[in-house]
C-alpha cells in the first residue's frame, strides 16, 4: 500500500519534515561521501565547484536562492553521475558590508566613535570592534546555513570556507609578495571616490552601475572676472554641479579647437561674457536679449587669468602666491582626459584639481596646483575662514548662499542657479553621496612590465598583468557568451587597481611595511614575518592576521636598518574572495590549503571546473579578483567554465526594495510558496535574462506543472492501491517493461528520450532546457497517457 495523498497538501510544511527526516538520519553526509570509495571508471574524476561567498552579514533574501539553485543542481547532477566532490559552501567576512552594520548596531557614526568603544583605549576600542564584526559574522553564517539547508541545499556545512580564516588572509600575502616581486605593488598618489561617512576611498571595482543614481542637485554658472580686461566687466561663464567644489578651483578649461562667443548683456550693456558658440542660446535663454560681439578659437582664450569668489580665503590665498603664473589660467583641455561637450553646460569647465579625477588628471599633465579643501569626513579644513569645519555634503547650500550675498554686494559672480537632474555614485555600502579626493593609496599596476626574468614564451610576450589576464579570461568558458565580452571591456578599460583602504578595521591586514626612507617591502608570509620582526611578535602569537594585533609586529628596514610599522591600511576586500581557489581547496575541506603541502592533490581540483554567480557587478569584482590572482600566482585559469545569470527584480520589474514593497526575504517565501516551487522557477528561467520573482509568478508556476506533477502522483497511488499494485525496482521484470499497449509503449519511449535529453543538457549547463523538457513530459504524462 502507498500512503495516500491529498489534493490539497501543505507544500511548505511537507518540505521541513522531509528535510527533518534526512538530517536525522544524515542522507545529506551519506550522499556526499556516495563516491568516496567507488572504484568506478567515474569516481576517478572529480567535479570542481567553487562557490563565490555569499557575505554573512544579513539573513539571505530570495534572490540568493537562485544562485545557491544552481550550486546545489549541479553538484547533485555530477554526483549522481559518480564524480567525487568537494561540496564545500563559503562565506563572505571581512570589510565595509560587516562593518557599516556593526556601526549601525552600535550607533556609532565616525572613526573617532570605533575607536573609543573602550574610553581612552584606541587598542583595545579597535579590538573589541574587530571582535563583534567576526562576532556578526559567524552569527549570520549560522542563520544562512540553515537557510540554505531549507533550500534543500546539500554541502558540507560542517567545514563551510571564511574568508577572514588565516590560511585565506596569508594566501593573499603570497599573492601580494609576487606582484611585489614582479614590480606591480605601487603607492599612487591619485583622485579617488570618497565616502565621507565611512571615510574611506571607494576603487573603481566598487563603483557598481546600479549605485549610481538619478539625482537633483543645485548647478550653478559662474562668473568669473577677467583680469586686465579691456573692458570693465569681461567675465567667463563656467558651470559646474558640484558648488562645493568651487574654493578648490584652479582653472578654467577650454577646448582650443572649438568656437567661442564674446556676448554683450542686452540688459547691461556693459557686461560681456565668454560662452562656447554652440551653448549661447542655450545660456542666454534666461535673458533672452543678447548680442554677440566676436568669435575666436578657444585656443585664444588661453592663458587669460581671472578672479574668483573665494580668493582671499587663506589656503587660497597662499597657493595662488606659491604658483602666480597657473593660478586661476584658462587652460586647453586634453580630449582623451577630460572632453568638453558642447551639448549642455557653457563650454567652460570648473577645474579643481584636488576634486575631481578628470580635474586632477589634467592638472597632473598640466603641471597644475591643488587647494585641498575636505577632510576624510568631508569638513572644510582650517584655513578656508568660515568655511572651515562646516559639511561640504551636509551643508551644500553655504556655497550657494555665500554666492548670492557676493552678488548682492555688487561682487560679480552668478550668472544663474538651477536645479539640475544627473547621475551620480554612492557608495556602495553605505549608500552616502562620494566626494573626489586626493589620497595616498596603494594599488596593484596593470601596465608596468614585470621586472623578473621569464622563461616562459608568453609571459615574455604578455609582460602587463593587464595583458596576462586577457589572455587567461580568454580561455575560459563564458555561458552567456557575451560573458567574455563584457569580462575583457572591463580588463581593457579598468584603471590600476586600487587594494588599499583607509580608516578602516575589519579586513585583511595589508603586508606593506613602508620606511621614512622611501622603501616599501611586501610580505609574504605568516613565516616570513616571524622572520622578519625585530618586536611585537610575542603580543601578536596567538591572534588572527587582523588589527590590532598584527600592527604590534615591527620589521627592519632592508634599505636604511630603521624599524618599519606595518601600513594602518587594510586590504580590498575583492582580494579575499579572489584567492579562494588557491585558500580553500584543502584535504576534507580541513586544514593547510593544498597548494601549499600537496600541489600534486590540489592539481586535482584545479582549475575549478564551475562556477556560477550574477553577471551584474561580478565582471568588475569577483571574475575580476579570481582572473587577477590566479594569472599572477600560476598564469592559469581559476576557473574553466562560468554560468552567469541576470538580476532578480520584483514582478512589478523594479529592484526589490522593503521601502517599495516588493522584497522578499528567503524565509517568507518558503514557507508562503515552498522551496520546490522556487528552485524550479530558477531552474526553468533563462539565466541571461532578469528575472521578475514574486508571488503571481510563483503561484503560476505552482498551478502549471508543481500542481499537474503532484495530481500525477495522486492519481497514481489512488488507482495502485485500488488494484493493489506492488512497486518493482531495477533488475527485477515488469509487465510494463513488456507491455504491447501502443499507449505503454509510447510513454517509456518518451521517458527515455527525456532522460536522455536532460542529461545532454545538464552536461551542457542548461538547467531551462533540462527543466522545459521534464515539463513537456509530465503535460504528456498527465494529458495522454493518463
Amino acid at each position: 500500500m502507498f500512503k495516500p495523498v491529498n489534493a490539497s497538501e501543505n507544500f511548505p510544511e511537507m518540505e521541513k519534515k522531509w528535510l527533518k527526516h534526512w538530517y536525522e538520519k544524515r542522507i545529506d553526509k551519506k550522499y556526499r561521501e556516495k563516491n568516496n570509495t567507488s572504484t568506478t571508471l567515474s569516481a576517478k574524476k572529480y567535479f570542481s565547484f567553487q562557490d563565490g561567498p555569499i557575505t554573512a552579514n544579513n539573513p539571505m533574501g530570495v534572490h540568493h536562492a537562485w544562485g545557491r539553485t544552481y550550486k546545489d543542481l549541479w553538484p547533485r547532477f555530477y554526483n549522481l553521475l559518480g564524480y567525487k566532490q568537494r561540496f564545500q559552501n563559503g562565506f563572505d567576512c571581512q570589510g565595509l558590508w560587516v562593518e557599516v552594520e556593526v556601526e549601525k548596531e552600535l550607533g556609532l557614526h565616525t572613526k573617532k566613535d570605533i575607536e573609543n568603544l573602550v574610553p581612552g583605549n584606541s587598542k583595545a576600542s579597535i579590538a573589541k570592534f574587530v571582535q563583534l564584526c567576526k562576532d556578526r559574522v559567524l552569527k549570520f553564517s549560522k542563520i544562512q546555513t540553515e537557510q540554505s539547508k531549507r533550500l534543500g541545499y546539500f554541502a558540507d556545512w560542517e567545514h563551510s570556507y571564511f574568508t577572514m580564516s588565516d590560511e585565506n588572509n596569508y594566501m593573499i600575502w603570497n599573492f601580494l609578495k609576487k606582484c611585489y616581486d614582479h614590480g606591480w605593488i605601487y603607492k599612487g598618489h591619485e583622485s579617488v571616490p570618497w565616502c565621507p561617512r565611512c571615510e574611506t576611498a571607494i576603487s573603481q571595482h566598487e563603483m557598481l552601475t546600479e549605485d549610481y543614481k538619478e539625482l537633483v542637485h543645485e548647478s550653478v554658472i559662474l562668473e568669473f572676472k577677467i583680469q586686465n580686461s579691456k573692458v570693465k566687466n569681461e567675465f567667463l561663464l563656467v558651470w559646474t554641479t558640484t558648488p562645493w567644489t568651487i574654493p578648490a578651483n584652479i582653472a578654467v578649461a577650454v577646448d582650443e579647437k572649438a568656437d567661442y562667443s564674446l556676448v554683450q548683456d542686452g540688459t547691461n550693456k556693459d557686461y560681456y561674457f565668454w560662452v562656447m558658440s554652440a551653448l549661447v542660446e542655450q545660456v542666454f535663454k534666461v535673458n533672452k536679449v543678447y548680442k554677440v560681439v566676436k568669435n575666436v578659437k578657444g585656443k585664444e582664450l588661453v592663458g587669460l587669468k581671472y578672479f574668483s569668489p573665494f580668493d582671499n580665503l587663506p589656503i587660497v590665498k597662499e597657493v595662488a602666491e606659491k604658483n602666480p603664473n597657473t593660478f586661476h589660467t584658462v587652460v586647453a583641455t586634453d580630449d582623451q582626459i577630460m572632453p568638453i561637450l558642447a551639448t549642455e553646460g557653457t563650454g567652460l569647465v570648473h577645474t579643481a584639481v584636488s576634486a575631481g579625477t578628470e580635474d586632477f588628471m589634467l592638472g597632473k599633465k598640466l603641471g597644475l596646483p591643488m587647494i585641498p579643501v575636505i577632510a576624510d569626513n568631508a569638513d572644510y579644513l582650517p584655513g578656508l575662514g568660515f568655511l572651515a569645519g562646516k559639511n561640504a555634503k551636509k551643508h551644500p547650500e553655504i556655497i550657494l548662499d555665500f554666492l548670492r550675498e557676493e552678488d548682492k554686494k555688487g561682487n560679480d559672480c552668478v550668472f544663474n542657479i538651477f536645479r539640475y537632474k544627473h547621475r551620480y555614485p554612492a557608495c556602495w555600502r553605505c549608500k552616502t553621496e562620494l566626494v573626489w579626493k586626493v589620497e595616498d593609496e596603494w594599488y596593484v599596476a596593470m601596465d608596468k612590465p614585470s621586472q623578473l626574468r621569464i622563461k616562459n614564451e608568453e609571459l615574455r610576450i604578455n609582460k602587463t598583468l593587464r595583458e596576462r589576464m586577457i589572455s587567461v579570461a580568454k580561455k575560459i568558458k563564458w555561458m552567456p557568451e557575451f560573458g567574455l565580452d563584457r569580462e575583457l571591456d572591463w580588463l581593457k578599460n579598468m584603471n590600476d587597481w586600487l587594494i588599499s583602504k583607509k580608516n578602516r578595521y575589519w579586513g585583511l591586514a595589508l603586508p606593506i611595511y613602508e620606511c621614512k626612507c622611501g622603501n616599501f617591502e611586501v610580505i609574504g608570509s605568516k613565516q616570513e614575518l616571524k622572520k622578519r620582526a625585530v618586536s611585537g611578535w610575542t603580543e601578536f602569537e596567538g591572534h588572527t592576521p587582523h588589527k590590532p594585533f598584527i600592527d604590534e609586529v615591527k620589521i627592519k628596514c632592508q634599505k636604511c636598518g630603521k624599524v618599519v610599522s606595518r601600513t594602518a591600511d587594510v586590504g580590498n576586500p575583492w582580494l579575499d574572495a579572489g584567492i579562494v581557489p588557491y585558500s580553500t581547496i584543502t584535504g576534507n575541506n580541513q586544514g593547510e590549503p593544498l597548494y601549499n603541502t600537496d600541489k600534486n592533490e590540489w592539481r586535482k581540483w584545479f582549475p575549478v571546473n564551475f562556477i556560477t554567480e550574477s553577471f551584474p557587478g561580478q565582471f568588475k569584482n569577483w571574475f575580476y579578483a579570481m582572473i587577477a590572482e590566479s594569472t599572477v600566482l600560476e598564469n592559469e585559469p581559476p576557473f574553466e567554465r562560468v554560468l552567469g545569470f541576470g538580476t532578480q527584480l520584483g514582478e512589478d520589474g523594479r529592484p526589490m526594495h522593503k521601502s517599495w514593497g516588493n522584497a522578499i526575504e528567503f524565509n517568507e517565501g518558503a514557507d508562503k510558496i515552498g522551496v520546490d516551487v522556487m528552485r524550479w522557477m530558477f531552474a526553468r528561467h533563462n539565466p541571461a535574462d532578469n528575472m521578475l520573482f514574486g508571488y503571481k509568478k510563483a503561484d503560476e508556476v505552482r498551478r502549471q506543472f508543481y500542481l499537474m506533477l503532484w495530481n500525477v502522483y495522486k492519481f497514481f497511488v489512488e488507482y495502485a492501491n485500488l488494484d493493489g499494485f506492488k512497486a518493482q525496482f531495477r533488475g527485477q521484470s515488469s509487465s510494463l517493461l513488456t507491455s504491447r499497449n501502443v499507449l505503454d509503449k509510447w510513454i517509456l519511449s518518451r521517458f527515455t528520450s527525456v532522460v536522455i535529453s536532460v542529461e545532454k543538457n545538464l552536461k551542457e549547463f542548461s538547467a531551462k532546457d533540462a527543466a522545459l523538457e521534464i515539463e513537456k513530459f509530465v503535460s504528456d504524462l498527465s494529458t495522454w497517457f493518463i
